[in-house]
């Protein structure tokens, strides 16, 4: 009988090892060696991930390629100019004395109101008491409004002409006020137009780790004759330690990039003097059509607002003992 001495490689039909054909069996073989559980969850998985990498990862990177190169909307050169732009950025007066203050501000005042007043709500949610159910709704009523919409509502509201705000002043006799023609009382406008969209955001979570919170220690509480002020100091902030520090990073990063109750309401002004993070890089980008000097900003805001919100978790969990 002949011996058949061609390789395996020279025989058709047969791939190198190492070739295409040979990785793509062991992708395969990889794939199946996986449990049927396992491989449903990725196959659940693929879709977001699919949209995440099309719809983030790429415009990211785009984004982050154009922030090297004079790349102006009307004009757009395309040439590499390195880290023009965030030199631009990182020395810009406008950047480092008005609109780094005012995201750092708006952040403090939004989430510090917010967290107190829905600790506050979160307590008497967690009463019950007779029209229990008509508060609750009344008190959540604001998470149903958009963004753009309650701005509007607060921008007509503190009209200093026909404003109901300025009509209630001009009966009490105190006259009317330019409420948006001012830095600091258009300042608070954004303020209290963000703290009444989430402080219900706040209250939910805070009341359901209210309601997790075990018993016992308060029955001891009830024993030693505590006064309802040191159960609160002693008892329930100690538990709601770990609870109050989730809702204050993930809140403090939402609020640096603030854009939609900024821009109705005042636009970034007056003479840019309520300028945030957000409107900064709009309005390099598609205000004064310079699309790299605003991916260099967006940039640079993701950067700080990540080493902050790793900061802010690590003094958390130092001051607060947030258990992990």
């Amino acid at each position: 009988m002949a011996t058949d001495h061609r390789s395996a490689a020279g025989t058709p039909g047969h791939a190198a090892p190492g070739g295409p054909s040979a990785k793509s069996a062991g992708l395969a073989s990889g794939w199946w060696k996986l449990d049927e559980k396992t491989r449903f969850s990725l196959l659940l998985l693929a879709p977001s991930g699919i949209m995440l990498i099309l719809f983030q990862i790429v415009p990211i990177l785009i984004g982050a390629n154009a922030s090297f190169r004079d790349w102006s909307l009307y004009d757009p050169q395309r040439t590499w100019v390195g880290l023009q732009h965030y030199l631009y950025i990182l020395t810009d007066p406008n950047f480092l004395y008005l609109v780094l203050p005012n995201t750092l501000l708006l952040m403090f005042c939004s989430v510090s109101i917010g967290l107190c007043l829905g600790l506050a709500l979160a307590h008497l949610l967690n009463r019950h008491f007779i029209g229990h159910a008509l508060v609750q709704t009344v008190i959540l009523l604001p998470l149903m409004v958009a963004p753009v919409i309650a701005s509007m509502m607060m921008r007509w509201i503190f009209n200093d002409q026909f404003g109901v705000v300025a009509a209630v002043m001009d009966a009490l006799g105190f006259g009317s006020i330019a409420w948006l023609s001012n830095r600091w009382p258009s300042f608070a406008i954004i303020v209290f137009a963000d703290v009444w969209l989430w402080t219900p955001w706040f209250t939910i979570l805070l009341l359901a780790g209210l309601r997790s919170l075990p018993k016992e220690p308060y029955e001891a509480a009830a024993i030693d004759a505590a006064s309802k002020w040191r159960v609160f100091t002693h008892v329930t902030l100690p538990m709601m330690r770990p609870i109050m520090a989730v809702c204050i990073v993930i809140r403090s990063i939402d609020c640096f990039r603030t854009f939609d109750q900024v821009w109705v309401i005042t636009g970034g002004g007056p003479a840019r003097q309520t300028e945030v993070f957000s409107i900064y890089a709009y309005t390099e980008a598609f205000v004064y059509l310079n699309f790299a000097r605003g991916t260099a900003a967006a940039i640079v805001g993701a950067v700080i607002i990540g080493a902050l919100g790793w900061a802010l978790y690590k003094t958390l969990n130092r001051f607060m003992e947030v258990s992990r």
